[in-house]
């Protein structure tokens, strides 16, 4: 592997790896990894792992592409307290299994809303950082259950230029490259074939329109870092298209703000969970 792709893979999971090895010390829960409460479900054909904390409304809580349920150990330990918090590692990822060879948005969307009828929800909030972002989206555009509020961390509605930032993009098609040469070679230092299948999904996915959007009957709160993977123009356009939504841009943040800047970011999902708005108020 050339060392500069090498710096470059290693600086895009940086959020998603890197820090939670260096947060192992910090919960005495061992989220993503506790037998006292992991459960597995079948569900569209797959062992779907997951696990629940707490009482009260029900709050989905979904990560980002590559991770796991331990990447939301912030907002689980954070919300446990004040929600039945609810993740899940999506199909393919952590424990779930894959059981397809071509994994889409769409059939992870499937996924989640089967896990919230089979736990018997009336209604959930979700919380999607990332791909997770996009999953809450589009479980609300289904109106297949209940979604009462939607937080996204860094979601997009197509995967081009428009809406990430370019240097982002190269990064994936880097690591794209650097995944076929690893099959190519038959390494079995890792599952490439999985990674083949996330990167092809970051590189083609999602495409959900405004027409689609405007099918959300949820509040939502679309949120950004100042220094994102998404343009700062695309988390404004995602807004814009909602009838019923606010719009965060975090300052002096990235794409990992979940984590590296949790404190601030949770505070800001708690106001929007546990107060109403009246968009109809134009005085706001």
């Amino acid at each position: 592997m050339k060392k500069s792709t090498f710096h470059k893979i290693i600086f895009s999971f940086l959020i998603f790896q890197f820090s939670i090895i260096n947060a192992q010390d910090k919960f005495n829960t061992p989220y993503g990894n506790n037998s006292a409460v992991g459960k597995y479900v079948k569900i569209n054909g797959a062992n779907i792992y997951y696990e629940e904390y707490g009482k009260g409304e029900p709050l989905l809580i979904v990560h980002g592409c590559g991770a796991d349920i331990k990447a939301m150990e912030y907002q689980i330990d954070y919300f446990k307290d004040k929600y039945r918090v609810i993740v899940a590692d999506s199909r393919g990822q952590g424990k779930s299994e894959l059981k397809t060879d071509s994994l889409t948005y769409t059939q992870m969307t499937k996924d989640f809303v089967e896990l919230i009828k089979y736990l018997k929800l009336d209604a959930v909030n979700i919380l999607g950082w990332s791909d997770g972002g996009i999953l809450a989206l589009k479980i609300g555009i289904t109106n297949e259950v209940k979604v009462n509020k939607i937080v996204t961390m860094g979601a997009n509605l197509r995967p081009d230029t428009t809406a990430v930032n370019s240097w982002a993009l190269e990064q994936v098609r880097e690591m794209h490259a650097e995944t076929l040469t690893m099959i190519m070679k038959g390494d079995t230092s890792k599952d490439w074939k999985t990674e083949l299948q996330l990167d092809r999904m970051l590189l083609t996915q999602p495409n959900i329109s405004h027409l689609e959007l405007k099918k959300i009957k949820a509040s939502v709160l679309i949120m950004n870092g100042d220094r994102d993977i998404i343009k700062n123009k695309h988390a404004v356009e995602i807004f814009s298209n909602l009838s019923t939504a606010q719009l965060c841009i975090m300052p002096g943040t990235n794409h990992g703000a979940p984590r590296n800047k949790s404190k601030m970011f949770n505070e800001i999902v708690n106001d929007f969970l546990s107060k109403e708005f009246n968009y109809s108020d134009k005085t706001h």
